[in-house]
Parts: structure tokens; C-alpha cells; sequence
């Protein structure tokens, strides 16, 4: 008996919910209990009264593992809307890194050099390193620690990504 499984693709999922106490606690929670990781989430709300949130989560699924995912969320009372940005199609994501370097003699030159051809800035400097500011795609934000890695990586700290679909519909 042979059980084909399938291969876990990355999802980003959008999701609007009331903003009130416990609704990040409820949905992690549904994650952890069914063993579904959590790759990336953010959170932060979206309207002027602060009334309602905008939860962007992503994850790595099977197609069956992943409608599973989706319909337990939209089964939650304060979830208004589940979208799969990355089923719907175009879609923009982007997210922010803070990346402390040590900065001293060719090392310092280097790490700018790097930080200008990845369109980062620098946000903060001593004379022993710097703090850079660097935006875009995970893979961008990836490959820009791995070469600040070479160059005398001290600490670096991420967002997550955040997303929305193109066009003229909101999530």
C-alpha cells in the first residue's frame, strides 16, 4: 500500500478578524494543536476605530492540509474573512530587517557597499558598526543577512512579512 503525500507549498493567508483580547492566542493555538507550522505572522489594525485587525500568517501546507487550515479559521467567530493570497494570484509582499553589523576598517566598507546595493539604509552607526534598514521580498532580506553574515553579523531582527492582494479588492 503505497500513501502519496503531498508537497507542502508556502501560503500567505490574509486574515480579517475583530480586534479583542485572545483572537492571536485562538488562532496560533489552532495551528499548534493540528501541528501546522507558522512561518511568518503579523499583526495590526486596519481600521480608524481599532475595531478590526489585519492577520497576515505564513505557512507551509499540502493543498488538502491547507483548505483544512482555511476552513478552521473561517470557522472562528471573530474571523470576517480568510483569503489565500497566494492561491488568488498577484499579490505584493514585503518585509522589514533591522541588521546590526560590526563595522570597522574594510569591513565597514564592505558592508556599505553591500547595504548600497541592496537599496538599505543606514539607520543607526557607531565607529565599531552599523544598524541597517532593509525592505523587500524574503529572498532579498535573506540573501542580504547571508552576505552581512561575511562581513561581521551581529544580531538581526524581522518583521514578517506582510501582504495584499493586487488590484481593487480589499481582503
Amino acid at each position: 500500500m503505497h500513501i502519496k503525500s503531498e508537497a507542502a507549498e508556502r501560503h500567505t493567508l490574509a486574515v480579517i478578524v475583530d480586534n479583542e483580547p485572545g483572537i492571536l492566542a485562538r488562532i496560533a493555538g489552532l495551528f499548534t494543536a493540528r501541528g501546522y507550522n507558522i512561518e511568518s505572522l503579523t499583526v495590526s489594525e486596519i481600521t480608524v476605530d481599532k475595531a478590526v485587525s489585519r492577520i497576515t500568517i505564513v505557512t507551509s501546507a499540502s493543498k488538502p492540509m491547507l483548505e483544512q487550515i482555511v476552513a478552521q479559521l473561517d470557522r472562528l467567530v471573530p474571523v470576517h474573512k480568510v483569503r489565500d493570497l497566494t492561491a488568488e494570484g498577484a499579490h505584493v509582499e514585503r518585509e522589514l530587517a533591522l541588521v546590526k553589523v560590526r563595522g570597522v576598517g574594510d569591513h565597514r566598507i564592505e558592508a556599505l557597499r553591500l547595504a548600497d546595493v541592496y537599496r538599505a539604509r543606514v539607520v543607526d552607526a557607531t565607529t565599531s558598526s552599523f544598524v541597517f534598514e532593509v525592505t523587500g521580498g524574503i529572498e532579498k532580506i535573506d540573501k542580504f543577512v547571508e552576505l552581512m553574515g561575511e562581513v561581521g553579523l551581529i544580531e538581526v531582527a524581522r518583521t514578517g512579512v506582510v501582504a495584499i492582494a493586487r488590484g481593487k479588492d480589499a481582503a
